[in-house]
């Protein structure tokens, strides 16, 4: 294999692996945004939404708040690199 060709299989590598990288970034973002949310109801009108559509399935509601704990950490400590305020420059 040629110089450039395996170049071009390490920039395909690559691009996936941002790809997977940016799904993970929106998903973090969502769950960011769902846990904020459930937080907010909580505090205001001690409604807790998370609980109201899955309070059948404990074992879920424990994963969506496992999920969002995750989440935020993540978008914790990838936020100045991801922002264009905080970031840089």
């Amino acid at each position: 294999m040629g110089k450039a060709a395996s170049f071009y299989v390490m920039l395909k590598i690559y691009s996936e692996g941002v790809r997977k990288m940016k799904w993970f970034h929106i998903i973090s973002y969502f769950l960011l945004w769902v846990g904020g949310l459930n937080w907010g109801l909580i505090g205001f009108f001690n409604y807790n939404l998370v609980e109201t559509l899955l309070g059948s399935w404990p074992m879920l509601i424990k994963w969506v708040y496992i999920l969002v704990g995750v989440a935020t950490v993540y978008i914790v400590f990838t936020h100045q690199k991801d922002c264009k305020i905080c970031g840089k420059k």
